[in-house]
């Protein structure tokens, strides 16, 4: 079985997503800033009486962010904790049509740092995010 992908927009670009990772696409609604909270983190939202923290993801890649409000997110649980990784939009599953390739080296910055690989869909070959690191978010070094 092929692998599947959840394609997102993220700083103008379509990018992929491990399906599997991936336990719900929701739109965000109500968020509670964290007080001296780390830049990336947005802030706390409820989903179905569960807390989860909300990761802008154009922050933690060290992107400019969007001229309009992102409310689209994705949920994925690590290490036992719910995260909803904030988006501009969500596109549609599909399916992985080769294996996934090495990162280009002219990558940069936070895409660097959280890109897994290089993975053709739909004819286009996208970057794979690894969300532990979008979680994770800048490194002291990159934020400097």
């Amino acid at each position: 079985m092929a692998e599947l992908l959840l394609i997102v927009t993220l700083g103008g670009r379509r990018i992929a997503i491990d399906a599997a990772e991936v336990e719900s696409v929701v739109e965000m609604e109500g968020l509670v800033p964290i007080p001296r909270g780390a830049p990336h983190i947005a802030g706390l939202t409820a989903l179905r009486s569960r807390v989860l923290t909300v990761i802008d993801c154009h922050k933690s890649l060290g992107i400019a962010p969007p001229e309009t409000e992102c409310r689209d997110a994705i949920v994925v649980v690590r290490d036992g904790h719910p995260y909803a990784l904030r988006v501009e939009a969500v596109e549609d599953v599909v399916e992985a049509s080769a294996d996934p390739a090495p990162l280009p080296a002219r990558l940069a910055g936070g895409w660097r740092r959280a890109g897994r690989s290089m993975v053709e869909a739909e004819g286009r070959l996208l970057l794979l995010l690894d969300t532990a690191s979008l979680i994770a978010g800048p490194d002291l070094a990159e934020a400097a």
